[in-house]
């Protein structure tokens, strides 16, 4: 064998090995992250509805890949960024060759591949299979409901192709649009998730500031709140004397009037309830309960705040350089330079900032009251409720990379086809989403603080005199829902 033709055959070798190395570690992520979805969604639903003979392992498999594929596209952007920063701080370590551009490329293709075969196959054929009963005459079994799905999302999917292919047709109205019309795998399906991310972009534009916000109440219903000037064994005692009568000692109550049975079980579940929450600040130390509560809110006062100058820079950015749009990538130059000015620290504070904008906004969606029904609960989460959280939890993860470009939070490139969206290039759409996202986050904080403000001020304040010298009563408790978050917060 010639020199030129033993080279040419090692060379192939190398590129056969390092694509088999790619394929098994792309595996094994994945089915870890396959593994612990599954272990979500089984403590979430509903027992019933896995009984034999209701096809309960296809619907889970389908909501398992589905959910492990929402994690694979949050993880996808700090993962990008950590091994950007790993390389850069050991370009020749043998232990890390692995860890390489092509991996990382190929990562983004193939969450961006499953995240359509989710959207556009997988979702829809879950849901038509948990409300299909099979053809009439045809014997009930499952092929029965299967050979049904089947044939609706058939349909379904030739009525979503024919009006992508109308709007495609109205707004690119050119023989260079037309012709691209008829190529399924490069045009529809990109330009179809092309939409669905906008979609979630802009959901993530309005849950966003309002989980930032909402934030604060989570975690002061999570931690001990300290309270000065404050006797808990006595407000104990008296809980626990209140829950031993049965009804709450109001001295506006008299022993004489017929009383609703209803509302006095609802009093009682409050009087247990303040009572749990009175053991639970009893029992916490000293330190966790004057140093934790505030650390943790000004570490979230400190991670918003950080956001929103970065967004702010990242406007001035936009007027002033047309490098800060952002744009696609074919390649990931990893090793090269570091995506933040500050080096590592940078890159962190990247990651961390990922992650917390992601929470907020589950936590932002979650408290809205447009899907405030689809909380799951533990062990009695139905079905259609569960294709819902995944779906939802879908197009909010797989327009994480997209968002947190668009506002300036990373430097790093979009990869792959999550790059081809048309109106990631679009200056006036980039631009008013950075202003929005920044004034809606500011008036939430705003909105936030005023209320906290004005409660601890109510709370403060002694009583006003009234008509004939007497005292008035103490405040009425917050009846508003933003009050009583105000209420719960505290952080002021």
């Amino acid at each position: 064998m010639a020199p030129v033709e033993h080279d040419a055959l090692a060379v192939r070798e190398q590129l056969f090995h390092e694509r088999v190395r790619e394929c098994i570690i792309c595996a094994l992520l994945f089915a870890s992250l396959y593994i612990l979805c599954h272990f979500i969604i089984t403590h979430f639903k509903k027992q019933t509805d896995f009984a034999a003979g209701r096809g309960g392992s296809i619907w889970l498999g389908m909501c398992t890949f589905t959910l492990a594929v929402a994690l694979g596209a949050v993880l996808l952007l700090p993962f990008s960024i950590i091994s950007n920063e790993v390389l850069l701080s050991f370009p020749h370590n043998y232990y890390i060759q692995w860890l390489n551009g092509s991996l990382i490329h190929g990562l983004w293709n193939l969450v961006f591949l499953f995240s359509n075969m989710s959207l556009v196959f997988l979702m829809p054929f879950a849901y038509f299979f948990t409300e299909s009963e099979g053809f009439a005459g045809s014997k009930k079994g499952i092929m029965a409901r299967v050979y049904e799905t089947s044939v609706v999302l058939l349909l379904l999917t030739l009525l979503v192709l024919g009006m992508v292919w109308v709007a495609s047709a109205i707004v690119g109205n050119n023989a260079a649009s037309r012709q691209s019309l008829y190529d399924l795998w490069e045009y529809y399906l990109p330009y179809l998730y092309s939409c669905i991310s906008l979609f979630g972009v802009l959901l993530l534009l309005l849950c966003t500031p309002f989980g930032l916000s909402t934030m604060f109440t989570v975690t002061g219903k999570l931690l001990v709140k300290p309270r000065l000037l404050e006797d808990l064994d006595e407000q104990l005692s008296c809980t626990r004397f209140e829950e031993a009568a049965g009804v709450p000692q109001d001295r506006k109550t008299s022993c004489w009037l017929n009383l609703n049975v209803g509302l006095l079980r609802e009093q009682l579940l409050a009087i247990q309830s303040k009572r749990r929450k009175l053991e639970r600040r009893h029992r916490a130390s000293p330190w966790q309960r004057n140093l934790g509560y505030p650390l943790a809110m000004l570490g979230l006062l400190a991670l918003t705040g950080i956001s929103v100058l970065i967004v702010c820079f990242h406007v001035l950015e936009l007027l002033l350089d047309d490098a800060a749009m952002p744009r696609g990538i074919q390649d990931a130059p990893l090793g090269q330079v570091s995506f933040s000015i500050f080096g590592t620290f940078g890159a962190a504070l990247q990651v961390v900032l990922i992650f917390y904008l992601m929470l907020s906004s589950v936590v932002g969606f979650y408290s809205s009251p447009l899907f405030t029904r689809l909380l799951p609960e533990r062990q009695d989460t139905p079905l259609t409720k569960i294709i819902g959280n995944c779906v939802s939890l879908l197009v909010l993860s797989s327009a994480l990379p997209v968002f947190s470009r668009t506002l300036g939070i990373t430097r790093f490139d979009l990869l792959g086809d999550f790059g081809r969206f048309n109106w990631l290039g679009n200056f006036y759409i980039v631009f008013l989403y950075n202003m929005g996202f920044a004034a809606l986050t500011t008036l939430c904080l705003v909105k936030k603080v005023t209320w906290a403000v004005q409660e601890e001020l109510l709370r403060a304040a002694p009583p006003l005199p009234v008509d004939g010298g007497a005292l008035a009563p103490p405040s009425t408790p917050p009846r508003t829902r933003a009050e009583q978050e105000a209420q719960e917060t505290g952080f002021i």
